[in-house]
């Protein structure tokens, strides 16, 4: 197993930046898609998408959101 190195949030410095992961349009994994703070006082992300990096976005808990299907 890989070892990673976790880094320390840059905003807090309580969390960790803990990376993410998804699946793109076309069913293929993206690694790293996002990295996230895990002090949830302080809710630090980083973003990728289409290419373009995305700073401190609102994070949704996912508990009550739309469920995904295929096309």
């Amino acid at each position: 197993m890989e070892q990673v190195n976790i880094p320390k949030c840059q905003k807090c410095n309580v969390g960790d930046l803990v990376p993410l992961s998804d699946f793109g349009s076309q069913g293929s994994s993206i690694l790293y898609k996002a990295w996230v703070c895990t002090n949830p006082d302080c809710g630090y992300n980083l973003k990728i998408r289409n290419g373009d990096i995305y700073i401190n976005e609102p994070i949704m808990s996912g508990v009550n959101g739309r469920s995904r299907q295929s096309q």
